[in-house]
């Protein structure tokens, strides 16, 4: 593992005068063979602080902040890499509370490790001596891919109620799966999450949705949340779509619950939109509560969706995208639709346009697993092709009018907006009528003022 290392960090292990492990998901991923592009190097010792401080501003490292509470210290690199350091210790916890009530400092390195979440991530690195220290068995949990936890799972997941997240996000990003006694304990303590902020449920949930981009394979989110669903921790944190566990849909579209689909939405969607997958169908159990059937769901699920993020407070860009996305999901999903309003709706669309193609197409293989395209996507792929082949203005900026040829025929303020929007809805019909003179024209004539004529 030594040659991996950072050269940097290998010089600071040598300049200590205490042993400097690595330790967590580096020297788990090491083990079981997983590459450590970009890993992050989380760093031990029975040091202190001060004393590990010191040596690594002797060796070039800059100090950006020391907690003398938790033995941490995080320095950065002169290429701006940064690290953390955390002192062996033991810690004591108030049940489900995340941050420990007390912390005991130790030179055991076996107390530290059971003060961890999983034996596959309490196995050590010692960087000077290029040797493994493993205290819990965890070397060998790693070559049998299980998560097993370092001391009894009740316990475990009793002190610390993110554990149970992290539980399902390390299971989706290296494969590995959690033995009997984890999932039980994990199942005893579920609603200890509640006691988790928002910001911290929203971070471990978005690496599980993107899992499939460290090791567990294309198959990594689906695996994650399929423990959430069996560790009862979903219905917790995302209440509105675990309502539709074991809710059935019409057998001639779906082969799957509502919830299930939801999940293999997510199995077939590109990384950008897998919150829109998670969630495209989340209107679904409210309508049926409510009205009996799922007829009004995307606008339903549009609202829960912007209720949901806004709660876990995800970014404000992926909130409206997403909910923009769960609104649209099911537009001539019966290849109804006019192609008239099919052309307005595309231009509507525009900006997700794209993203909105992938979330229908993920939705049709997820109704039967089903990976031929989905018709609807087809119908409007063939009418995007004709209309940018007509030349259509998908946006203002592409209309060969603009504003100030609006302000050079008089109109003024929010005059401007309405003309460009209605000439833009003039060319959506017919691209070829986007040429300046004629659209020029059909502005003075339907929008000039008399005085200004």
């Amino acid at each position: 593992m030594n040659e991996l290392i950072p050269q940097n960090l290998r010089f600071l292990a040598q300049k200590c005068a205490f042993p400097l492990y690595l330790v967590g998901g580096s020297v788990r991923d090491f083990l079981a063979g997983f590459p450590l592009r970009g890993a992050d190097f989380d760093l031990a010792s029975p040091a202190s602080d001060e004393a590990f401080a010191g040596a690594a501003e002797a060796c070039g490292f800059t100090v950006r902040a020391v907690y003398p509470a938790t033995g941490t210290v995080k320095i950065e690199d002169a290429a701006g890499i940064g690290y953390e350091y955390t002192r062996f210790r033991s810690d004591k916890y108030v049940r489900g509370i995340h941050t420990p009530t007390e912390i005991f400092f130790t030179e055991d390195i076996a107390l530290d490790a059971r003060r961890r979440d999983f034996c596959a991530n309490a196995v050590y690195y010692d960087i000077a001596a290029d040797r493994f220290a493993d205290p819990l068995g965890g070397m060998e949990d790693i070559q049998k891919r299980i998560l097993r936890t370092v001391a009894p799972a009740e316990k475990v997941f009793g002190e610390d109620g993110l554990r149970l997240l992290r539980l399902a996000r390390i299971a989706a990003q290296t494969g590995f799966s959690p033995d009997r006694a984890c999932l039980a304990g994990a199942q005893k303590n579920c609603a200890l999450i509640r006691d988790i902020v928002p910001e911290r449920v929203f971070h471990e949930l978005d690496l599980l949705l993107h899992a499939d981009e460290k090791h567990g394979g294309a198959d990594g989110p689906y695996r994650g949340l399929a423990i959430l669903r069996e560790t009862g921790v979903l219905p917790h944190i995302l209440p509105e779509l675990a309502a539709g566990d074991r809710m059935a849909q019409r057998a001639d579209f779906h082969a799957y619950d509502v919830l299930e689909h939801s999940f293999r939405c997510v199995r077939y969607a590109p990384d950008s939109i897998r919150w829109a997958a998670l969630l495209h169908d989340v209107g679904k159990p409210y309508c049926m509560l409510r009205d009996g059937n799922f007829h009004a769901h995307p606008e339903e699920g549009a609202r829960l969706a912007e209720e949901i993020m806004t709660r876990l407070k995800a970014p404000v860009r992926l909130t409206a995208e997403t909910k923009t996305l769960v609104a649209l999901h099911m537009r001539d999903f019966d290849l109804k639709m006019r192609e008239s309003k099919v052309r307005r709706e595309i231009v509507r669309a525009y900006p997700l346009l794209e993203k909105l193609f992938a979330l229908r197409q993920a939705d049709f293989s997820a109704c039967k697993d089903d990976l031929s395209p989905a018709p609807s996507v087809l119908k409007w792929r063939r009418i995007l092709s004709e209309m940018t082949a007509e030349g259509v203005p998908f946006t203002l900026a592409m209309l060969a009018v603009n504003g100030r040829d609006m302000a050079a025929i008089g109109l003024k303020g929010e005059a401007i907006g309405h003309a460009l929007a209605a000439l833009q809805d003039y060319c959506v019909a017919d691209g070829r009528r986007n040429a300046r003179e004629p659209l020029l024209a059909r502005a003075k004539r339907d929008f000039a003022t008399p005085l200004f004529e």
